[in-house]
């Protein structure tokens, strides 16, 4: 596997598409769960919105990089 082979398929238009609507799915309920407390207490300031930000980025990373593992693992075989 070759680093750039990888961020060929990470980059792909078939493995945004899948990762955002992982990401779109799973960040609210991540979000809900590890902010609970703000959102019920509406204390939202600009630490909430940055960590929402990064927290939508977790589940996109996870997937595009599987996705990004599977296409490889298909190619060699």
């Amino acid at each position: 596997m070759t680093l750039s082979k990888f961020f060929k398929n990470f980059f792909r238009k078939e493995t945004t598409y899948r990762a955002l609507k992982v990401a779109v799915v799973v960040a609210p309920v991540l979000i809900l769960i590890n902010h609970f407390d703000t959102i019920m207490n509406r204390d939202f300031h600009s630490v909430f919105y940055i960590k929402s930000i990064i927290t939508f980025f977790v589940p996109y990373t996870v997937s595009a990089f599987s996705s990004a593992m599977a296409y490889i693992q298909s190619e060699e075989q």
